[in-house]
């Protein structure tokens, strides 16, 4: 099976191993790709635990597999990778519509092992000349847009 964070790996060998601690992140875009897996799957635990120690609530497991449980995950791409800052878009469909999360997420390595240490956000939107990312090979003014 394809992994779901866009990778031509097999789930179980890229974020799969990650996830079920079967393996580390050696970097802070395998990390973040796996957390975007485990949107997918919305296992809220392992996106609390893949957080820095002072960002992990009890309380946003339930919220996260909520939110992810409620829209349909679509792609994710990364935009930019610099030391230990990710910039990416991971886009979903919420009630008929496609929308875009645009973070640069920042990570910390401790002890060896990365961890989610924050984000920023921007307010972005799919834009009509793109790729749709329903994956349909259309720009997104002719399919989903």
């Amino acid at each position: 099976m394809p992994c779901i964070c866009g990778l031509e790996k097999d789930y179980k060998e890229c974020c799969g191993a990650i996830i079920e601690n079967k393996k580390a992140a050696f970097t802070p875009e395998e990390l973040m790709r796996s957390r975007y897996s485990a949107y997918v799957q919305g296992n809220g635990r392992y996106l609390v635990l893949s957080a820095v120690e002072e960002n992990r609530y009890d309380e946003d497991v339930e919220l996260i597999q909520n939110f992810s449980n409620s829209v349909e995950w679509l792609k994710l791409d990364i935009l930019n990778v610099k030391d230990d800052t990710v910039e990416f878009k991971a886009y979903y469909k919420e009630n008929k519509n496609i929308k875009v999360l645009h973070e640069k997420s920042k990570f910390k390595n401790k002890d060896g092992i990365w961890l989610y240490a924050s984000g920023e956000l921007y307010n972005s939107k799919v834009e009509r000349n793109e790729s749709c990312p329903c994956a349909s090979g259309k720009k997104y003014k002719k399919c989903c847009g």
